[in-house]
Parts: C-alpha cells; sequence; structure tokens
C-alpha cells in the first residue's frame, strides 16, 4: 500500500516536471531551427535510441502497428506540430498555454462516449478549477496582439491532437512495450513533420551548442522520458485523471523559466500556481487520498 502511494504521487510530479521543462527546452532550440525542422530531429532522435533500447532489451515488437501509429502521429506529432508552429508564427505562450489547458475538459468530455469512463463531479469541479489557476498563471500574457486565425487554427489542432491521442492511446495502446511501442509512435511523426517543413519551412539550421543541448534534452528527456511516464500512468489509471495532470505543466514551465531566462514569478502567478495545484488534487481524489497517507505514514516514522 505504501509503495503504490508513493508511486501515486511521484510518477505525476516526475512527468510534470520532465514535460514542463520541454517548454524551455523548445524555447531554447527555437532560436536556432525553424520548428518542423527542429521537431524532426527532435523525434529522430528519440525514435533511435528506442529502437536501440528494443533490440537490447529484447522487447517484443507488435505485429499490428495501426493504433500505435495513429496514437503516436496525434499525442506526439498533431500536438507538437501544432503548437510550435502556433508559437512560430507569433502567438504569445501564455496564450497558447492556456489553450492546451482546455485539453483534460475535452478528455473529459469524449473519455465517456469513448472510453466508457464516469466523470465525477468531484472531478469536473477539478478540472475546472486546473483551468481558473492556468488563467491567472498566463494571464499577464493574454493579450490580444499576436493572435491570428492561421496562428489560432494550428493551435486548436493541436489540442485536438493531444486529446484525441490520448484517449487512442488509452483504449488501443496502453499495454504496449515502451521501448518497440515508443519506437514506432515517436517514428510515426517523421513523415507528417519532413512534409509540413518541405511545405513551410526553408530548412534554415544555425547549427549551436544550445541547440544539440535542446534537441537532446527534447528528444530523450521528453519524448522518451517524460512519455514512458504518461504511458504508464494511462495504463493504470483512468484517461481524465491522467489528463488533469496536464495543468501542472505551464506552471513548471513558468517556473523553470525564471533561473533560465528571467522571468520572475508574480503574486498573482503565484496564486494561480496554488489554485492548479488544488484542481489536480480534487480532480484526482484517489491521489489526494493517497497524498494525505503517505503524509500520515511519513509523520509516522518520525515521531
Amino acid at each position: 500500500m505504501q509503495y503504490k502511494s508513493i508511486q501515486a504521487l511521484s510518477l505525476p510530479l516526475i512527468f510534470v516536471v520532465i514535460y514542463g521543462s520541454g517548454f524551455v527546452g523548445a524555447k531554447l532550440g527555437l532560436l536556432y531551427s525553424e520548428p518542423f525542422v527542429f521537431l524532426a530531429m527532435r523525434f529522430a532522435l528519440a525514435g533511435v535510441l528506442l529502437v536501440a533500447a528494443a533490440f537490447l532489451m529484447d522487447a517484443v515488437w507488435p505485429r499490428r502497428w495501426g493504433w500505435l501509429l495513429l496514437s503516436g502521429l496525434l499525442m506526439q506529432g498533431v500536438f507538437s506540430a501544432g503548437v510550435f508552429y502556433a508559437l512560430w508564427l507569433g502567438m504569445k505562450p501564455a496564450v497558447s498555454a492556456l489553450i492546451i489547458a482546455l485539453q483534460p475538459l475535452l478528455v473529459a468530455v469524449l473519455a465517456g462516449p469513448y472510453l466508457g469512463e464516469q466523470v465525477s463531479r468531484q472531478r469536473w469541479v477539478g478540472l475546472v478549477i486546473g483551468v481558473l489557476g492556468v488563467a491567472l498563471v498566463v494571464a499577464d500574457g493574454l493579450a490580444v496582439e499576436g493572435i491570428t486565425l492561421t496562428n489560432l487554427s494550428w493551435a486548436l489542432v493541436s489540442l485536438v491532437g493531444l486529446a484525441a491521442g490520448q484517449l487512442v492511446q488509452k483504449k488501443h495502446c496502453a499495454q504496449m512495450n515502451l521501448f518497440s511501442g515508443g519506437a514506432i509512435q515517436v517514428l510515426a511523426t517523421l513523415p507528417l513533420l519532413l512534409i509540413l517543413g518541405w511545405m513551410f519551412e526553408t530548412g534554415d539550421i544555425v547549427w549551436h551548442t544550445d541547440l544539440a543541448l535542446a534537441v537532446f534534452w527534447m528528444g530523450v528527456g521528453v519524448s522518451i522520458g517524460a512519455l514512458s511516464v504518461l504511458y504508464i500512468m494511462l495504463r493504470n489509471t483512468q484517461a481524465t485523471q491522467v489528463a488533469s495532470v496536464f495543468y501542472g505543466v505551464p506552471v513548471v514551465a513558468a517556473l523553470m523559466a525564471w533561473p533560465m531566462f528571467d522571468e520572475i514569478p508574480t503574486l498573482m502567478d503565484w496564486l494561480g500556481f496554488s489554485i492548479v495545484a488544488v484542481g489536480i488534487l480534487v480532480a484526482n481524489s484517489d491521489l489526494s487520498q493517497r497524498l494525505a497517507l503517505y503524509l500520515k505514514l511519513f509523520k509516522r516514522r518520525y515521531e
């Protein structure tokens, strides 16, 4: 019981920290590369490493790849392409973060008819609280300047891709091998990214150490590390419960931008951070109960 409680608390925290750091890595990498080229390098690196790991670990390769390809294409390719290109076209990160923060609500709406999941009133309340918290965190950047029909469309496409990909992953790919299945999913993004790069970009790259670090971290830390944790959570818990964890991503991104880009959180930011934390705990009743149990066990140990 104690192990399961610690795992239930630690996995969301690990995911949010690593995945949130990806937005900082993206901001660094996009200084030297166009978005689709950058993403292609990221997923190619992750794919090569996952294929190598699959053979080293003697992982079983699935006989049917259809749902794996679709899940990877949606959750990684469509999502990443949409959000990165919206930023490239001038959308402010705060606006993009708020749009993506609607993803848990979208998953909750679709989880019933697609997965047969029952979303409790408590979880709905938690999801709404989470949106309000994220809105406060990004409130300073919600000016309408920089929003166009084009970049808004790309951001909405990324929102739909992330939500739909998680639902497909939960229903059809939850038991996949993290190495072989993960390799298929990240490599599924490359044709899309190469086509988009050919259509919209020049292919210019400024080779720099920061670019190499950003590609490495996005490929290894985020595409392999964070997404593996996400897949484990989707395997063991409801899709709506996992989706609510995404509220913490812009919070972590904002905190990490503090030392790296000298973006100091305001009092409103800290209030938003607190509300997001409350929303996540309310939306995850099991998580909140296990957190209380973990704190109780910790207190007993050191009394």
